[in-house]
Order: structure tokens, then sequence, then C-alpha cells
């Protein structure tokens, strides 16, 4: 009888989902002689993917979507089954909120950049000193010739001056990871401009030269949507990789207390004081859990070096006659310049007209940010009234919700600043000299959108099946 080698997979939010899933499959197609077990603290599977459906709303209280271009993740929805499910957003005008006013984000904007010169000479965004600094970027050398890294703010105020980064390219980036751009890594979590302006020195050259032409024609605008979700919401595929899965295999409201290495793989010590035996670890834990699990191995500490934020999101829905002022748009973001509390704000019933109800209206705000995070640990009803105050200055309404939903996402949001790429290289190496078999994967190491986390799923499975599925050296 062949014994069969067993992976623990720690941690059940997309990444660990996303492992499980494809060596399962890896397993079963090549009949390896692998086993796993899903490991996971609380008593659901899919971390910060979660939909509500309160009314007949399908509201998204993490992540609401997923680029498009990135291929990975409708890989995976395809897999799991529910391809007629995909659903791309809505186009629409978005706005930066700056001085109590919403300005149109200038047409060619890609995250900040101008690849369009017209617009960004006739908006009211900019002064014309702003506007001339940014069309220094046409004549400014390279930032560098080397891979030496640096702030996205330090980069781009460099190419495109103070003023746009400020209006413009502070809130459109910093949200993304809800961080501070002046600390923010730009190898780690931009890398592109600076290939860009490698290649092309200028900025708004190089934009111009490498963004694909967008469709003319009517019936290719639906084309052009940046986004993808699913109509019953990401948490549908949550549940449908978890009806794939090996029941016997996922262990829920099961935290692991420490990772220990021995002499035939690894001992994992649950909180319940139990232990099991893994011949391969893939762990997709925050850094606190992982580097807490891994405490006996000093190098582990630089996980203490990648800062955590907290965020919320806060969910209002209304009926659509609550609104006095409608904005024809999809959304707004906000300039920390601004007096406001709310980072930005989705006009959810706008972007993805499937997760509302006829006559409804649903607003998706965000608070919290780094150096910023006090109103996360508010209550919930002095969130709501915050957020209302900050959205009454913009939009008139005239009712409170019908129903709301506050989401706190407490040191969840991992900073990748400045050096991030070569303290984790530095760690990848340690891990791999002193923890032979034991895989790193998730959004505190090479991106925090969910295609980003599952390529890393899909690395771990390569990874450990490399290690565990040894060639036979044959003697002649």
């Amino acid at each position: 009888m062949i014994t069969k080698q067993k992976v623990a997979i720690i941690g059940a939010g997309i990444t660990g989902l996303t492992t499980a899933y494809y060596l399962q499959k890896e397993i079963r197609e090549n009949n390896l002689p692998i086993e796993y077990v899903l490991i996971e603290a609380t008593g659901r599977l899919g971390g910060k993917i979660q939909t509500d459906y309160t009314n007949g709303f399908v509201i998204e209280k993490g992540p609401d979507s997923f680029l498009a271009r990135k291929t990975s993740a409708s890989r995976l929805i395809k897999e799991a089954g529910l391809e007629q499910e995909l659903v791309r957003n809505h186009t629409g005008q978005a706005y930066i909120l700056n001085n109590d006013k919403l300005y149109a984000i200038p047409g060619g904007s890609i995250m900040g950049i101008p690849t369009k010169l017209a617009p960004f000479a006739t908006t009211s965004l900019f002064s014309p000193a702003g506007k001339l600094r940014a069309a220094a970027d046409l004549v400014l050398p390279r930032t560098s010739k080397g891979e030496e890294d640096q702030s996205l703010g330090h980069f781009f105020r460099h190419r495109l001056g103070n003023e746009v980064v400020e209006n413009l390219i502070e809130p459109l980036l910093s949200g993304i990871y809800a961080g501070d751009i002046d600390q923010l890594s730009l190898l780690s979590t931009f890398p592109q401009f600076h290939t860009v302006e490698k290649k092309y020195r200028s900025l708004i050259l190089g934009m111009r030269s490498t963004t694909p032409k967008q469709p003319k024609s009517a019936g290719d605008k639906k084309q052009s949507s940046a986004f993808l979700t699913l109509k019953r919401g990401l948490q549908s595929l949550v549940d449908a990789i978890e009806n794939k899965l090996d029941p016997s295999s996922i262990k829920k409201n099961t935290p692991v207390k420490k990772v220990i290495h021995t002499e035939d793989g690894y001992t994992i010590l649950l909180d319940d004081g139990s232990t099991l035996h893994a011949d391969a670890v893939v762990m997709t834990t925050p850094p606190g859990p992982t580097h807490r699990a891994l405490q006996d191995y000093p190098f582990t500490k630089l996980l203490d070096e990648i800062p955590t934020t907290s965020v919320a999101t806060v969910a209002l829905a209304f009926p659509a006659s609550a609104i006095n002022k409608d904005i024809n748009g999809t959304g707004f973001v906000v300039s920390r310049n601004a007096d406001y509390t709310i980072t930005a704000c989705t006009w959810t019933h706008k972007k993805w007209p499937h997760s509302t109800p006829e006559c409804k209206v649903l607003l998706r705000a965000y608070v919290g940010r780094a150096n910023d995070e006090s109103i996360v640990f508010k209550s919930d009803e002095e969130i709501i009234a915050t957020v209302m105050n900050d959205l009454n200055k913009i939009m008139k309404i005239n009712q409170q919700p019908e129903f709301s939903i506050v989401t706190r996402w407490k040191q969840s949001m991992p900073q990748y600043v400045v050096g991030h790429k070569q303290r984790i290289a530095q760690l990848e190496e340690d891990v791999a000299k002193n923890l032979p078999g034991l895989f790193l994967a998730g959004s505190p190491y090479y991106g925090v959108g969910l295609p980003d986390c599952i390529d890393q799923g899909e690395s771990a499975v390569a990874q450990v099946i490399a290690y565990l599925v040894k060639p036979v050296s044959v003697t002649m």
C-alpha cells in the first residue's frame, strides 16, 4: 500500500481555496499519492469575499469585482461552472471629489496619467500652473536607469508635479491599497509605470503608446469595461469551489497555533491542543497570524515589516425617491486634501445594475486608510452618520437608508511599502533554506487583487508538487 503524502493548506481565503482546488485537480488527474487538508480558523471559507443578499440586493462586503484583463480569475470561474454568470461593469463617468465639488476624471486618463492632452488642458481640476508642470513630463529625463525602488509619490511627483498627484493620482492609486503613496513601493504596486518610463522616458508618451485603442463601434462598447463580477456575487464562486472540494479535507473553526519543522515534515499545533502531520505546508494567512505560527524561526520577523491598514465598507440601500440630487456617473474617489472622512463611493446600482432591485438605490462607501483609521473602530451608528453627512454634501439624500451594512476589515490591507520586493525575496530565500516544503502565498506578498491571489495559489500548487513528486533516478 502506498503511503500518501499530506499537504496542509492554512487559511481558506481565495488563495487557500485556489490552492486546494487546483491541488485536488492535479491529484485526481495524475493519480498522485497526495492528500490535502484545508484548515480555516473561522466557520466559513472565502476570507474577505462575502456577499449579502438582504431584500433582493447583491451586496459585496469585501471585493466587488476583478480586472477582466487578468485572466486567472475568469479561468477559475469557468472551472467552477459559473462562466455564464459573469457580468461586466456598466461604464460611466467617474469623479474626483475636491473642495466640495465633483470633477469628472479627464478622458484618456490611465490611473491619472494623461494619454489625451485636450481633456487635461480643459479640466478645472488643475490650475494652469499645475497643467504646465505635468506637461514637463514630456521633456524630463528618466527618473532612474536602474531597478532601485522608490515610493509611488516620489515617482509621480517628479514626473507630473504635486498638483496632479494630490488631486488625481493619489486618490485613484491609494484607494487600491488603502495606503499612503509616499510610502507605497513603485516596484511592488505598479511596476508597469517604471517599465514604461524606462522604455519611453516620458510617462505621457509611453502610456499613450502602450494603451490599446478604445473601440469606436457601439457594439464593442461593452468590451471596453474593465471589471468583471458574478450575477449572484463573488460569494457564489466561493460556494461553487467549496462544493467541488472533498468535504472530509476541510477543517473549519480550526485556528492554527504553531507550525513546527520536524525531521519528517511538519507538525501543526492547533488551538485546541491537537496536532496534525504534514509533508508540505502552504500558508495563505495574513502576516500577523503567519508570523505567530512561525515564531520559532527568527527570520520570519520580516513578516512584521509588512504593515497593515484597517478599512470598512458601508452599504446603504434607499428607494430611488430618496435621492434628490442624482448624478450621472458610477462613483467618485476623494482627494486627500478634501475635508471628508469617506475615501470613495460607488453608485453600485449604476455600475452593477444586477445588484439592485428596480426603483432602489445602492451606495457603497469606503472609510479608513493608512494613518487615518480611527473611523473604522467607531460604532455602526457613528460610521453611518459620518458617511451620510459626507454624502449629503454632494447628493442631497432626503431619507435615512432602508437598511445599511457596515463591514470592518481590521488590519486586513497589507501595505507594500518601499523595499517590499526585496524583503519578500529575502523571506522566500530564508524559508526555502530553513523550511523546505513550506510555501507562502496570498495578498501580503505579490498582489492584493483576486487574480493576483489566484495566481499565487496556482503557483503554490506547482511548488508543492515539484517538492513532493521527486523524479525517480534510474541506474543502468
